[in-house]
Protein backbone atom coordinates (compact mmCIF):
# COMPACT_ATOMS: atom_id res chain seq x y z
CA UNK A 1 0.00 0.00 0.00
CA UNK A 2 1.61 3.14 -1.22
CA UNK A 3 2.00 6.09 1.57
CA UNK A 4 -0.50 8.37 1.46
CA UNK A 5 1.29 11.15 3.18
CA UNK A 6 5.14 11.54 2.20
CA UNK A 7 5.94 14.08 5.42
CA UNK A 8 5.18 11.00 7.63
CA UNK A 9 7.82 7.72 6.84
CA UNK A 10 6.06 4.16 5.76
CA UNK A 11 7.00 2.47 8.96
CA UNK A 12 5.41 5.01 11.49
CA UNK A 13 2.51 5.28 8.79
CA UNK A 14 1.92 1.61 8.65
CA UNK A 15 2.44 1.29 12.86
CA UNK A 16 -0.42 4.29 12.67
CA UNK A 17 -2.50 2.36 10.58
CA UNK A 18 -2.33 -0.97 12.79
CA UNK A 19 -2.80 0.38 16.01
CA UNK A 20 -5.03 3.09 15.55
CA UNK A 21 -7.22 1.01 12.60
CA UNK A 22 -10.43 3.42 13.36
CA UNK A 23 -8.88 6.82 13.60
CA UNK A 24 -7.22 8.18 10.45
CA UNK A 25 -3.84 9.51 12.22
CA UNK A 26 -2.15 9.00 15.60
CA UNK A 27 -0.91 12.29 15.33
CA UNK A 28 -4.69 13.67 15.79
CA UNK A 29 -4.59 12.01 19.24
CA UNK A 30 -1.47 13.29 20.38
CA UNK A 31 -1.97 16.93 19.29
CA UNK A 32 -5.67 17.41 19.19
CA UNK A 33 -5.63 17.71 15.30
CA UNK A 34 -8.91 17.91 13.01
CA UNK A 35 -9.61 14.21 11.64
CA UNK A 36 -10.77 14.17 7.97
CA UNK A 37 -13.38 11.34 7.25
CA UNK A 38 -11.34 9.94 4.19
CA UNK A 39 -8.78 7.40 4.63
CA UNK A 40 -5.49 9.39 4.13
CA UNK A 41 -4.33 10.62 7.42
CA UNK A 42 -4.25 14.27 7.56
CA UNK A 43 -0.62 16.41 7.28
CA UNK A 44 0.51 17.06 10.85
CA UNK A 45 0.82 20.94 11.11
CA UNK A 46 -0.03 23.67 9.46
CA UNK A 47 1.40 25.44 6.08
CA UNK A 48 2.62 28.19 9.20
CA UNK A 49 4.49 26.08 10.67
CA UNK A 50 8.58 25.97 11.04
CA UNK A 51 10.01 23.18 9.58
CA UNK A 52 12.13 22.10 13.01
CA UNK A 53 8.70 21.93 14.26
CA UNK A 54 7.26 19.82 12.06
CA UNK A 55 10.17 17.12 12.46
CA UNK A 56 9.47 17.43 16.22
CA UNK A 57 6.44 16.88 16.08
CA UNK A 58 6.78 13.87 13.48
CA UNK A 59 9.09 12.05 15.61
CA UNK A 60 7.17 13.09 18.97
CA UNK A 61 4.59 11.15 17.42
CA UNK A 62 6.69 8.16 16.02
CA UNK A 63 8.39 7.75 19.50
CA UNK A 64 4.94 8.02 21.50
CA UNK A 65 3.75 4.88 19.09
CA UNK A 66 7.14 3.16 19.77
CA UNK A 67 6.67 3.44 23.72
CA UNK A 68 3.09 2.18 23.60
CA UNK A 69 3.68 -0.56 21.13
CA UNK A 70 6.77 -1.83 23.81
CA UNK A 71 4.79 -1.04 26.56
CA UNK A 72 1.98 -3.69 25.04
CA UNK A 73 4.57 -6.03 24.88
CA UNK A 74 6.12 -5.69 27.81
CA UNK A 75 4.51 -7.49 30.95
CA UNK A 76 5.41 -6.96 34.74
CA UNK A 77 5.37 -9.37 37.19
CA UNK A 78 4.93 -9.06 40.73
CA UNK A 79 5.10 -13.05 43.28
CA UNK A 80 3.86 -12.93 46.67
CA UNK A 81 3.90 -15.83 48.86
CA UNK A 82 1.56 -16.40 51.58
CA UNK A 83 2.96 -18.00 54.85
CA UNK A 84 0.84 -19.01 57.56
CA UNK A 85 -1.57 -22.10 58.66
CA UNK A 86 -4.54 -21.14 57.26
CA UNK A 87 -3.69 -18.30 54.66
CA UNK A 88 -5.10 -19.08 51.56
CA UNK A 89 -5.82 -16.81 47.91
CA UNK A 90 -8.05 -17.09 45.63
CA UNK A 91 -8.47 -15.15 42.34
CA UNK A 92 -11.96 -14.85 41.11
CA UNK A 93 -14.06 -13.11 38.25
CA UNK A 94 -11.08 -13.80 35.34
CA UNK A 95 -8.41 -12.03 37.75
CA UNK A 96 -10.46 -9.26 38.68
CA UNK A 97 -11.42 -9.95 42.11
CA UNK A 98 -9.12 -11.43 44.41
CA UNK A 99 -9.90 -13.33 48.00
CA UNK A 100 -7.64 -13.74 51.32
CA UNK A 101 -8.33 -16.08 54.36
CA UNK A 102 -6.00 -14.29 56.85
CA UNK A 103 -6.74 -15.98 59.99
CA UNK A 104 -9.74 -12.82 60.44
CA UNK A 105 -13.05 -13.63 60.92
CA UNK A 106 -13.68 -12.73 57.51
CA UNK A 107 -12.50 -12.83 54.28
CA UNK A 108 -10.37 -9.66 52.64
CA UNK A 109 -11.80 -8.92 49.27
CA UNK A 110 -9.49 -6.95 47.31
CA UNK A 111 -11.13 -4.96 43.73
CA UNK A 112 -8.30 -5.13 41.18
CA UNK A 113 -7.18 -2.12 39.02
CA UNK A 114 -8.46 -2.51 35.12
CA UNK A 115 -4.59 -2.83 33.92
CA UNK A 116 -3.81 -5.29 36.46
CA UNK A 117 -4.02 -9.46 36.30
CA UNK A 118 -4.24 -11.56 39.16
CA UNK A 119 -3.41 -15.57 39.30
CA UNK A 120 -3.18 -17.91 41.70
CA UNK A 121 -0.76 -21.05 41.17
CA UNK A 122 -1.41 -22.67 44.50
CA UNK A 123 -3.15 -21.50 47.25
CA UNK A 124 -0.44 -19.80 48.96
CA UNK A 125 1.27 -18.05 45.77
CA UNK A 126 -0.33 -14.78 44.14
CA UNK A 127 0.63 -12.99 40.60
CA UNK A 128 0.49 -9.44 40.21
CA UNK A 129 0.52 -9.05 36.43
CA UNK A 130 0.08 -6.17 33.80
CA UNK A 131 1.35 -3.91 31.13
CA UNK A 132 1.91 -1.18 33.97
CA UNK A 133 4.57 -1.41 35.87
CA UNK A 134 3.60 1.54 38.82
CA UNK A 135 -0.36 -0.46 39.39
CA UNK A 136 0.98 -3.78 39.50
CA UNK A 137 3.51 -2.62 42.24
CA UNK A 138 0.87 -0.57 43.73
CA UNK A 139 -1.46 -3.45 43.75
CA UNK A 140 1.01 -6.25 45.09
CA UNK A 141 2.14 -3.57 47.44
CA UNK A 142 -2.01 -3.40 48.92
CA UNK A 143 -1.89 -6.65 48.77
CA UNK A 144 0.89 -6.91 51.04
CA UNK A 145 -0.39 -4.48 53.49
CA UNK A 146 -3.05 -6.42 54.37
CA UNK A 147 -1.01 -8.57 56.58
CA UNK A 148 2.59 -7.79 56.57
CA UNK A 149 4.92 -10.64 57.63
CA UNK A 150 5.73 -10.65 61.35
CA UNK A 151 9.34 -10.68 62.49
CA UNK A 152 8.78 -12.97 65.38
CA UNK A 153 6.99 -15.93 63.70
CA UNK A 154 7.73 -15.13 59.70
CA UNK A 155 3.77 -15.00 58.90
CA UNK A 156 2.29 -12.76 56.64
CA UNK A 157 2.16 -11.89 52.86
CA UNK A 158 5.49 -11.41 51.18
CA UNK A 159 7.38 -11.20 48.56
CA UNK A 160 9.16 -13.96 46.97
CA UNK A 161 12.51 -12.87 46.45
CA UNK A 162 11.55 -10.56 50.05
CA UNK A 163 13.79 -12.00 53.26
CA UNK A 164 12.01 -11.89 56.61
CA UNK A 165 14.64 -11.61 59.27
CA UNK A 166 13.30 -13.34 62.43
CA UNK A 167 13.88 -11.49 65.97
CA UNK A 168 14.65 -13.98 68.56
CA UNK A 169 12.09 -13.07 70.83
CA UNK A 170 11.41 -13.24 75.02
CA UNK A 171 14.16 -15.43 76.64
CA UNK A 172 13.29 -17.05 79.64
CA UNK A 173 15.44 -16.96 82.82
Amino acid sequence: MPNPNPSVSPWCAAVQRSLFPSITSASSVLFGLSLSRTHQPPIIGGGDLSPQLLRFRHFAVKRVIFWVHVSMEAQFFRFLKIVGVGYKARAEAQGRLLLLKLGYSHEVELAVPPAVRVFCFKNNVVCCTGIDKQRVHQFAATVRNCKPPEVYKGKGIMYIDEVIKKKQGKKSK
